[in-house]
């Protein structure tokens, strides 16, 4: 059972007495095709998902910030006008997010409240980007700011890249903050306009945790990264969105052969992420899928960025009731994979998948059925009574 807004007060009221002015949230996501093209200025497919983070808070007539973490079971405070970055800690994504917007020229007041969630840690379904566009959806709150989905997760993002200091894109703070229910976003990440995409009537999204995790590999995604700007670069292009697949064998003399694959997967998985956008749109099912398929062999023998617990998990997904089509999501080299399943197989698919897998690989996996979720929002206004 996930959390809810009753689970919220319900924290809120052991640790400070009382109910919260507001209860906000913001999701996870997982992103369905368009993987390593975000930095790259290229096509996304995200949707949010059920998992989310949400805070209870209370504004404070000060401009301190006390904050019990549920993770750590433990109240961390500091103060708007003394931030300073300490350490690893979750505190430090609301520090971030607050010196942030501080950047922005946003003037925040202070707030007690209650974090929680339930988007799994290190999995590739954004827990960081949802605690921060939470943290914003409150600031926002406390501080009466009007609350722009676009220019929050900007916000969000600076956070991470600068404070928090992960180099990542800009897809998952925005589906994050822009979700819509029963949609899929089709961003465009060099000008971030967002197109919602219908989910296809009668599937489900399942998504697959191998129980392993990434460990962020840094030097093979600087590496990879490296190679994609160092080809655009070469060829007198602003990134690779704007290389056809066309050009690229024209001119794959050019290029070594572990960089024409890496930068092959780049642009196919553009083609492959807009074609996706259209197969939704007219609820091609099949299509999608085998999309997603074709999506995840190309992560794994030109990208090289997936994993043996990724590939058994795809291919056992594969074989399992009622799946349309697989593939990792995320960074790669562990996390999760994504599946697109029928609707009524989903419960029987996610039960055969997990026995399966654990009997070939031995790793404890966990799967989460979802549908597509509305992005950050007031769930909860008791200063209005909304």
């Amino acid at each position: 059972m996930g959390i809810d807004v009753s689970a919220v007060k319900r924290l809120f009221s052991e640790q400070l007495g009382g109910g919260p002015d507001w209860v906000v949230r913001a999701p996870g996501r997982v992103n369905l095709i368009g993987e390593h093209t975000d930095y790259n200025e290229g096509f996304v497919l995200p949707m949010a998902v059920e998992r989310a983070v949400w805070i209870g808070l209370r504004r404070r007539a000060d401009r301190w910030v006390r904050v019990y973490v549920s993770a750590e079971s433990r109240w961390r405070e500091f103060h708007l006008d003394a931030l300073r970055r300490e350490g690893n800690a979750p505190i430090e994504y609301v520090k971030g997010t607050a010196w942030s917007l501080g950047e922005e020229g946003f003037f925040l007041r202070g707030w007690e409240g209650v974090l929680l969630g339930d988007v799994p840690i290190g999995a590739g379904l954004s827990s960081s980007a949802a605690m921060e566009v939470a943290v914003a959806r409150a600031f926002a709150a406390a501080s009466d700011l009007p609350w722009d989905p676009v220019k929050m997760a900007l916000a969000a993002q600076r956070a991470e890249n600068r404070w928090v200091g992960v180099q990542c894109g800009i897809m998952d703070q925005l589906i994050s903050a822009c979700g819509k229910e029963g949609h899929a976003l089709l961003i465009d990440c060099r000008g971030l306009e967002c197109r919602p995409v219908p989910l296809p009537q009668g599937v489900k999204v399942v998504i697959l945790d191998t129980g392993t995790r990434r460990g962020l590999a840094d030097s093979a995604y600087n590496e990879r990264r490296k190679a994609c700007e160092s080809t655009a670069a070469r060829f007198g292009l602003k990134a690779l969105r704007d290389l056809s697949l066309d050009d690229l064998t024209a001119r794959a003399g050019e290029l070594d052969a572990v960089t024409f694959r890496r930068v092959r997967h780049v642009v196919s998985e553009n083609a492959r992420t807009l074609l996706a956008a259209q197969a939704m749109e007219k609820g091609d099912t099949e299509t999608l899928g085998r999309l997603m398929v074709e999506s995840h062999a190309s992560l794994r023998d030109d990208y090289e960025v997936s994993s043996e617990a990724l590939n058994a998990m795809v291919e056992i997904a594969l074989a399992g009731p009622g799946c349309y089509g697989a593939r990792m999501t995320g960074a790669g080299f562990g996390g999760c994979a994504v599946a697109l399943v029928e609707a009524g197989a989903a419960a029987d698919f996610a039960e055969k998948v997990s026995a399966e897998y654990r009997r070939r690989t031995g790793n404890q996996p966990a799967v989460y059925i979802t549908g597509a979720t509305a992005g950050a929002d007031v769930v909860a206004d008791c200063v209005s009574g909304a």
